[in-house]
């Protein structure tokens, strides 16, 4: 079956656009590699720029809903956002804003992105670029994010991958956080997402009207219960993620099975991990994203994150077939579709954006999946 479904992920790779087919063996074969040049002029260094948060969660029906949104939501206020050059990083800007939800370390809660520009010719007309925030998964190194996020790059958008609580520049220590601040963590992660969107529409050169967000495995939990809050974020693409929490940690395997472990070990109980998941379901909130705008990719064979969690948050959400993606991989070999997904990707951001789409396919992603049912 993965061999079959390799072969026929190499088949569609070769009706993709010339820049994606560039792309794939720069980071499947010889790994992450630096980003394209910058668009138009670095910010000086240490630049700031003025945001406002725009969160607006609004009333709803439901009242599970509302006591959910209630411990999520945070106080809407003015904030800033630094931007400055790295010519030693791989990607071209440091930004950094302060996070709407504290945890007490001045560190951590220092939000920071990586800013990838998208090679000059992408805005050579003077106008303003879509941009993608790219939330990443669990690995330490944040490999998958960095990938998605120079393939948004070389597509010709402005990406920005976000380093999670306790992630990359938001911890010089390299320890884990204590167990006791694991509820203010995933809350703060989550709404330090939300807030990305309103620092990098300030930013030199990005199109506020378009900036989507797109997440992988732990990155796309955050992004379904962020993305539900409000409609802040345009486009919403959420991949290897599911619902019913709980229950996915009681029977996930590999990632899910070392967290429990470690939770375990430190002490908490199987009702503190049950009434923490259930604070952050996202099943609570999802019937809150817009189904014409957001977009589910699912590995029918996850050993991590089940496929029936993958059908209940699907659900939830009234996503549509079209709008739900299956893919006939796990957990890990789902990276062999990355150059497909790359380009549905980059073809709802363009049709959104009314620009003309840089594929060459017409092919629909229930034609190009080896699997449909």
């Amino acid at each position: 079956m993965m061999l079959h479904s390799a072969l026929r992920v190499s088949s569609a790779a070769r009706l993709l656009p010339c820049w994606l087919r560039r792309l794939l063996p720069a980071t499947l074969v010889a790994g992450l590699v630096a980003g394209a040049l910058a668009a138009g002029v670095d910010p000086p260094a240490g630049q700031t720029y003025p945001a406002q948060d725009t969160l607006a969660v609004g009333a709803d029906a439901q009242a599970d809903a509302r006591q959910c949104l209630q411990q999520l939501a945070w106080k809407p206020a003015a904030f800033t956002v630094m931007c400055r050059p790295d010519p030693t990083a791989s990607y071209d800007c440091l930004v950094q804003f302060p996070s709407p939800i504290p945890s007490g370390d001045p560190v951590n809660d220092r939000v920071t992105l990586e800013w990838y520009k998208p090679p000059r010719k992408a805005d050579a007309d003077g106008q303003k670029t879509p941009a993608v925030v790219v939330v990443h998964e669990s690995g330490r190194n944040m490999a998958v994010g960095r990938l998605f996020a120079r393939g948004f790059q070389a597509a010709g958008f402005h990406s920005f991958l976000i380093q999670l609580p306790y992630y990359g520049k938001r911890n010089t220590t390299g320890r884990d956080p204590e167990v006791r601040l694991l509820f203010t963590l995933i809350r703060q992660g989550i709404a330090d997402v939300r807030w990305a969107r309103d620092a990098v529409a300030v930013l030199p050169g990005v199109d506020a009207r378009q900036i989507a967000l797109q997440g992988t495995s732990l990155g796309g939990f955050v992004v379904t219960t962020s993305a539900s809050l409000d409609r802040g974020y345009q486009l919403v693409f959420i991949m290897l993620a599911g619902g019913n929490l709980y229950e996915m940690f009681q029977h996930g395997q590999r990632e899910v099975a070392e967290g429990r472990r470690k939770l375990a070990q430190a002490g908490v109980t199987d009702e503190q991990l049950k009434q923490l998941l259930w604070v952050v379901e996202p099943l609570r909130i999802a019937h809150r994203l817009d189904p014409a705008r957001t977009w589910l990719f699912s590995a029918e064979q996850d050993q991590v994150v089940p496929f029936e969690h993958a059908l209940a948050l699907a659900r939830a959400a009234r996503l549509d077939e079209r709008h739900h993606i299956r893919i006939a991989a796990n957990h890990y070999t789902g990276i062999l579709y990355f150059p497909w997904i790359l380009q549905q990707v980059d073809d709802a951001i363009r049709n959104d954006a009314g620009r003309p789409s840089m594929g060459q396919s017409q092919t629909s992603v229930r034609e190009a999946s080896p699997s449909t049912k």
